[in-house]
């Protein structure tokens, strides 16, 4: 029981950090939510366009935290697992689609917050913390099996 609490305490907790994450700054002091998630996957890539908010990358990890609260509440460890994948990944295609837009991507900058940001960080975070939830929570118990009575043959 204690490994489910501390497993589902960590996953809540790094859903709470993954949906922050959009709105601290990720890369040259631009939040994340200012990042179309359909900047993801067309062929023009990252712009200068500013999504909504619900259209922005805020709402794959809308989907991430949903997902963490029902494994929480169902205690499943597959679920929660989901959850730190889809915050993983999303985090992970966002790097490669920056890194295609401006050729390279910083790290730390020149402190006048260029480079990447601890936005981005916290996503990364949170995705490894919500694994790391799935990893220590047990999930169901299973329930033992009752033997079969004994056949006679026919």
């Amino acid at each position: 029981m204690f490994r489910n609490v501390l497993g589902s305490l960590m996953g809540l907790v790094g859903a709470a950090a993954a949906v922050w994450s959009p709105f601290r700054a990720w890369y040259d002091g631009r939040h994340g939510r200012d990042y179309g998630v359909q900047e993801l996957f067309s062929s023009a890539g990252i712009t200068g366009h500013t999504p909504t908010l619900l259209t922005s990358i805020l709402l794959p990890y809308l989907f991430a935290a949903v997902l963490a609260l029902c494994a929480v509440l169902l205690r499943s460890r597959l679920l929660m697992a989901l959850a730190g994948v889809v915050v993983l990944g999303f985090t992970i295609l966002w790097t490669v689609r920056q890194g295609q837009a401006v050729g390279s991507l910083t790290v730390g900058g020149d402190g006048a917050g260029h480079g990447l940001g601890d936005g981005l960080a916290n996503a990364f975070g949170a995705g490894a913390l919500i694994l790391l939830g799935a990893l220590v929570m047990r999930g169901r118990p299973t329930r033992p099996t009752r033997p079969l009575p004994p056949t006679t043959p026919v």
